[in-house]
């Protein structure tokens, strides 16, 4: 009697073969039409793997990921037949415990599929056919599919042997790294003084430079990576990619923290993006950069960082005998001053109730309010991430640092990878039947769509009403709740503007668009009531799309694949003298003749 075996959800079989080196850098190369026959009702197969490892090396040439669907076994469990569908077949059932937080799924409903029957020669044949999918496949990233993972058996022969040895996998994963290295392009600038000896240096390489064309709209300057054995501070330039992720721009290492020194690091970077400055700028506050960035790149919005000015409060005033009231007034005027107006009296009354007016350090902070204050700089677009923080700190030396930097970027580079083939292999179900939302969820990355959609469970705080307005906009109060710092609930009115018809034009009071360049709940709130089916096409990022081709994917580095045809051959020859090692070290006997054989 025959049996038949449904898998459910939780129980699909992601199929693994080892397909041999796959395209690491992932770049998507061009690949001929004929490379992988495509499958076709009537092929046949000499066995179960072979229909497995045939479809395997099509999908992965194609861009999708592939599992075992189901399968009919006969009495004599020989298997009747089988399916093998895309990784992304299947809807998913939701299983998050707050629906307005739904988790990320890959399942869309897609229909391609094979179907193999076994045939008079107790071989399979393909019964049915269905080529086509329901979503984008991308073969420069079909290798972070989970069907396509598995190390190479000399890698993981290698971490059984570390681990037993007590050597952390960090150390392991370096090696591996090392082994891959290959070469680059750098733009590289060097100061040196009078006797010769190297004072400053500056460099990027091909794919930073490459990188700036698509996000160097903002960037992060920072100084506190110190080298302490040679007292040369570290000073990456870095911007925040697509997926809100860091991205690297250059890297400077610096003797001196004057404002000269500065200068010709900026100088030296401004030449390397051919004299193009970021729109905006952010520092540590610091008077030397502050002049040299005024100086080099006037036309760049400053501002300092506001983590770094918060950290020194317990500096400034942890000996302070009224410290825990003076951090809560300076928390409440930083963060919960929704205007400029409300910080001058947050900020007159933190200085007069804690006596504080001969205090230099605010004095300055208030003086430079413009620089740092939210308030003062949410019309502009900031964002910022820490690059090196789990590589690079204040005790790493010089050769440590060397280490690291590759490691950095290669790790980055990856993340980078995996973030785009998430966004387009899974997606986060819409929590409204809204179409702007929809709009959203299919353009742009995972992680700015988690925001987008943080806005739209804002409308439960919402209230609207209607101001007025004439032919050419109308304008509408938009109430809303906002939490403040003391776990209190603060209610706020901001209004929106709505502006002409084709295109449409929508701002709203909060900035948030301008701050962060994600559309406000106010601004959604307005266009999903006045039954807008699109976005107006200006509050639509191409920063955040992750259809947007970006060539800098494209450009080799030092940290990536080598593509060096020896380096290959070597690899090749050292994975098959693996299997021989293997087998031989299982006896002595063995051991000693595949000893004497090379001899």
């Amino acid at each position: 009697m025959a049996s038949f075996v449904q898998l459910t959800d939780d129980e699909y079989d992601e199929i693994v073969v080892d397909d041999g080196p796959d395209n690491d850098d992932g770049v998507e190369e061009p690949k001929a039409d004929d490379d992988v026959e495509e499958p076709n009702v009537g092929m046949t197969f000499s066995s179960e793997e072979e229909v497995r490892s045939y479809y395997m090396k099509y999908a992965k040439h194609k861009g999708f990921g592939v599992r075992k669907r189901n399968s009919r076994q006969s009495e004599d469990e020989r298997v009747r037949w089988f399916t093998l569908v895309c990784a992304r077949q299947g809807t998913a059932k939701s299983q998050a415990s707050n629906i307005l937080k739904p988790r990320q799924t890959k399942r869309v409903g897609c229909k391609a599929r094979v179907n193999a029957v076994l045939n008079e020669d107790g071989g399979y044949t393909l019964s049915s056919v269905i080529l086509d999918h329901t979503h984008y496949c991308s073969p420069g990233k079909a290798r972070h599919f989970r069907c396509f993972k598995k190390l190479d058996a000399r890698v993981a022969k290698r971490l059984e042997i570390n681990d037993e040895a007590g050597i952390r996998t960090s150390k392991t994963f370096q090696s591996v790294i090392v082994e891959v290295g290959g070469g680059g392009e750098f733009f590289y600038a060097i100061d040196v003084g009078p006797d010769m000896r190297l004072k400053n240096v500056f460099w990027a390489d091909a794919r930073s430079r490459a990188a700036y064309q698509s996000f160097g709209d903002v960037i992060t300057f920072d100084t506190t990576y110190l080298t302490n054995a040679y007292k040369m501070p570290f000073a990456p330039f870095v911007g925040v990619n697509h997926h809100g992720q860091s991205i690297l721009f250059g890297c400077g290492l610096i003797s001196n923290e004057d404002a000269n020194t500065f200068e010709w690091l900026f100088e030296s970077w401004l030449k390397c993006m051919n004299d193009r400055p970021p729109n905006t700028i952010i520092t540590d506050q610091d008077k030397a950069m502050k002049l040299a960035i005024a100086s080099v790149i006037p036309s760049s919005r400053h501002r300092f960082c506001l983590w770094h000015i918060m950290k020194k409060l317990p500096e400034k005033f942890g000996s302070h005998s009224r410290y825990d009231e003076i951090k809560d007034s300076l928390h409440k005027c930083v963060y919960d001053s929704l205007s400029e107006n409300e910080f001058e009296e947050r900020w007159a009354f933190l200085i007069e109730t804690n006596d504080l007016r001969d205090n230099a350090w605010l004095g300055l902070l208030y003086t430079d309010r413009q620089f740092w204050v939210p308030a003062y700089v949410k019309n502009t677009f900031w964002s910022m991430n820490a690059f090196f923080d789990d590589y690079v700190h204040s005790r790493t030396t010089l050769k440590e640092f060397v280490d690291q930097y590759d490691s950095a970027l290669w790790r980055k580079a990856e993340n980078e990878a995996i973030a785009d083939f998430n966004s387009f292999n899974t997606e986060i179900p819409c929590i409204s039947h809204y179409p702007i939302e929809k709009q959203f969820q299919e353009i742009y990355t995972i992680s700015k769509f988690k925001e987008v959609q943080e806005e739209f469970r804002g409308f439960l705080y919402l209230t609207i009403s209607y101001l007025g307005g004439d032919g050419a906009g109308h304008t509408f109060i938009v109430g809303d709740e906002i939490k403040v710092s003391d776990g209190c609930i603060k209610r706020v009115n901001y209004f929106v503007c709505v502006y002409g018809e084709n295109p449409l034009d929508i701002t709203c009071t909060c900035k948030l668009f301008e701050f962060r360049v994600i559309l406000c709940r106010h601004a959604l709130r307005i266009l999903a009531q006045l039954d807008k089916g699109e976005v107006p096409p200006k509050n639509i990022l191409d920063r955040w799309r992750k259809d947007t081709k970006r060539h800098y994917v494209n450009v080799k580095s030092s940290y990536e694949a080598t593509s060096n045809p020896e380096r290959q051959r070597f690899d090749r020859i050292q994975n098959c003298f693996y299997k021989l090692c293997s087998n031989a070290a299982k006896t002595e006997r063995n051991c000693v003749k595949l000893i004497g054989q090379l001899e």
